[in-house]
């Protein structure tokens, strides 16, 4: 049976680079309204309503960032915030969330810049998962491999957990070459790990005790020589500082003998470079995405951004156009790969 209330926990960060010009170190992608009139964590929190069975969220996130999470919450006054003194990944994020929560609070742990098209499905898993994370398993949402996609993790599927809708993980595999991810499409029994987990707070506070204990005892540290500024909670930054920086998948999910998986069928999407955001959009009948003053003729598959400029393209295919103040990108769909790695944003 799942628990009566699921507590989020929200992570937010990022440098920006992936969605150049548009996304910047000082306003990354999770603060911009890519799809839809939301900005990426608008959506990230209002999929997880009270209505839902979800309780108040807790969002961790850097100093860099803290104006943009608390502009864009939409009920401050129940959240809480944890503002990490410096960035050190995923590991140390969910263990200070763990530390400010009663060790049997059921938390899903939500990346802030993923889009998810089926709220629904995506609400169904999170129940699914947390009555799994109820009983000790540590969770990852199993996302619907709808693509032979090299740029994320994936999870063989193990075997059935009785009385749930749920599975052991038998593996968790790396990001594979384009012919081992057509093969685990081939193959069925795979999915995407898209970074989404539930879990008992006390349950994973005791896996990363047992496998990472030197990080388990920097972030206990930071969080007994912490100190609330309002709604915030501000670790001590120099306890924090010896934390190891380092992913809840090899710190823990990769390790421990309970992984747990549900299938998730969610129309999701990390939003991971310019093409994976023409994807999720709504597009016309010739797969052409636009936002602001843009006018195509004769054109398919054109994804057009501009927040100003009237952009006008005349008899062109699998482009992207991106118009953002004093700077201009113009790439192929199989160039968006490289945006990250461009000097202009490098150097944002």
């Amino acid at each position: 049976m799942a628990p009566s209330t699921i507590t989020p926990v929200i992570l937010c960060g990022g440098s920006g680079t992936r969605l150049w010009p548009r996304s910047r170190k000082a306003k990354p992608k999770p603060f911009l309204p890519l799809v839809g009139d939301e900005t990426l964590f608008e959506a990230t929190v209002l999929r997880c309503p009270p209505a839902a069975g979800f309780g108040p969220p807790v969002v961790v996130t850097g100093v860099a960032h803290l104006e943009h999470v608390e502009a864009q919450l939409p009920d401050l006054a129940t959240a809480q915030v944890i503002v990490e003194p410096i960035a050190r990944n995923t590991a140390a994020a969910i263990a200070l969330a763990a530390h400010r929560l009663p060790a049997d609070t059921v938390m899903l742990v939500c990346p802030s810049d993923h889009h998810i098209g089926d709220v629904a499905a995506f609400q169904a898993a999170a129940r699914e998962a947390a009555g799994l994370a109820a009983q000790g398993w540590l969770v990852a949402f199993g996302i619907a491999a709808t693509a032979p996609e090299t740029g994320f993790g994936y999870l063989r599927r193990g075997a059935a957990i009785e009385g749930s809708g749920g599975f052991g993980v038998a593996a968790f595999v790396e990001k594979p070459d384009a012919a081992r991810a057509q093969a685990f499409l081939d193959d069925g029994g795979y999915s995407w790990n898209g970074g989404i987990f539930a879990f008992r707070a006390g349950t994973f506070l005791d896996e990363l005790k047992a496998h990472r204990p030197g990080l388990a005892e920097a972030v206990r540290l930071s969080v007994e020589r912490g100190h609330m500024d309002g709604r915030r909670f501000h670790p001590d930054p120099e306890a924090f500082a010896e934390v190891e920086s380092e992913s809840v998948d090899y710190a823990v999910m990769e390790i421990t003998t309970h992984a747990a998986m549900v299938p998730a069928a969610m129309a999701w999407s990390d939003i991971g470079n310019w093409q994976a955001l023409h994807d999720a959009q709504v597009r016309d009948e010739a797969s052409n995405a636009v936002r602001g003053t843009v006018e195509l003729r004769d054109c398919t598959n054109v994804l057009v951004h501009t927040d100003g400029p009237r952009v006008s393209v005349i008899g062109a295919s699998n482009l992207i156009v991106v118009v953002d103040g004093d700077e201009v990108l113009v790439t192929t769909r199989e160039g968006a790969q490289l945006v990250g790695k461009l000097s202009g944003a490098a150097n944002q």
